[in-house]
């Protein structure tokens, strides 16, 4: 189990890295937004690793869950009792799902991974993998340990997914909305894309809106990469309408569907990638899909945008539409691109705020964020 002196010596060493690096940009002080020492991972995976008293590898017996660590050119694996880092759902669930599984043959033979997905709010889902096709005796096995257990279930082998119940989760985040913890729900899908860490991700919700009640005249938003809504919700109570983009189709499904649960009514979603939205806001194409949206760019009057794009960063073209806004509200899961982009962006705009969000503790990943005002 991790100490306070473990966390405490880790977050330093990112302190220290992130305000060094970025010295150059002249920031504010950093923010510093730590994670809970354990149990903090929302999401964990684990392979399965079958063997027989002796140890040899006869996929027959006794199994358990496996990672593997780097031992030269070769993988040494690595039997997992316990994850702390994991919720406490997640551990509570692993011995108890695990036992579940042996108890029958169906369920145990083949069986390759198991991933876990759990919520604040208390759901949870498990997929199963494996190297055979899933039949009815399958599906009846695991319908009646879905019932027992109180979980969602998917089985999954190549080419199939049976879907007990749901392919989904639904997660609850508490934000401070002008003075008010108010709650937000969301739509996390098996195998796509959401923050692991749901306690930093609502530090990280928290201060993107203290960000936006801070911009003085807000007028419209607009966000790239909005994914299932995760920011999208809660800043649309700062501005008189959102205007926010996502390629994948899973994710602007969720987005939707966020929207619509949470009974928002100023929110508009593109199916459109940063690339292409820089097309369309400069005039030089037409899409189809904001036409069919009933979406017209012209009809918003941005002058703050909300980015939080992949690890690797924002593109040129996309970073000349970021310079023509007043506020631009920047998070970043990865430092070295964020520099990059700042390189650009601080010759138009000055940084009012620098924090640090330890999303990913005992790790070399940083997420960060900032707060970009036209000079």
């Amino acid at each position: 189990m991790y100490t306070n002196n473990d966390y405490q010596a880790q977050l330093s060493t990112k302190v220290e890295r992130l305000s060094t690096q970025f010295t150059p940009f002249n920031p504010p002080e950093l923010e510093i937004y730590p994670s809970p020492i354990s149990h903090f991972r929302q999401r964990a995976e684990f392979r399965i690793w079958h063997t027989d008293r002796n140890g040899a590898l006869t996929g027959l017996d006794d199994m358990f869950y496996a990672m593997f660590e780097r031992d030269g050119k070769s993988k040494k694996v690595i039997e997992i009792s316990d994850f702390p880092i994991a919720s406490t759902a997640i551990n509570e669930l692993m011995p108890i799902l695990l036992n579940k599984l042996k108890a029958h043959a169906i369920l145990k033979d083949k069986l390759f991974q198991i991933d876990f997905l759990n919520t604040l709010k208390g759901e949870m889902l498990v997929t199963l993998i494996y190297h055979k096709k899933l039949d009815d005796k399958w599906q009846a096995l695991a319908n009646t340990l879905a019932n027992e257990l109180n979980i969602k279930l998917i089985g999954r082998s190549r080419g199939q997914k049976l879907v007990l119940f749901d392919d989904f989760v639904i997660e609850k985040m508490t934000v401070n909305i002008k003075g008010q913890a108010t709650d937000f729900y969301y739509q996390q899908i098996e195998g796509g894309f959401s923050q692991p860490n749901a306690f930093v991700c609502q530090k990280m919700l928290n201060f993107a809106c203290d960000v936006a009640d801070n911009i003085e005249n807000k007028k419209d938003l607009l966000e790239l990469y909005c994914g299932n809504g995760n920011f999208t919700l809660p800043l649309s109570k700062y501005f008189n309408k959102v205007l926010a983009t996502e390629m994948a189709k899973s994710s602007v499904n969720s987005a939707k569907w966020a929207i619509e649960h949470n009974q928002i009514d100023n929110i508009a979603i593109a199916r459109l990638s940063a690339e292409e939205f820089s097309e369309a806001h400069a005039g030089k194409r037409e899409f189809r899909r904001l036409i069919e949206s009933g979406i017209n760019i012209k009809d918003y009057d941005f002058n703050t945008i909300f980015v939080d794009p992949p690890r690797a960063g924002i593109d040129d073209e996309t970073l000349k539409i970021l310079a023509g806004f007043d506020n631009i509200i920047y998070i970043s899961c990865n430092p070295d691109t964020l520099f990059d982009n700042l390189q650009v962006l601080n010759t138009t705009h000055k940084i009012k705020r620098f924090a640090l969000f330890d999303q990913f503790p005992y790790t070399h990943h940083i997420e960060s964020g900032v707060w970009l005002s036209k000079e």
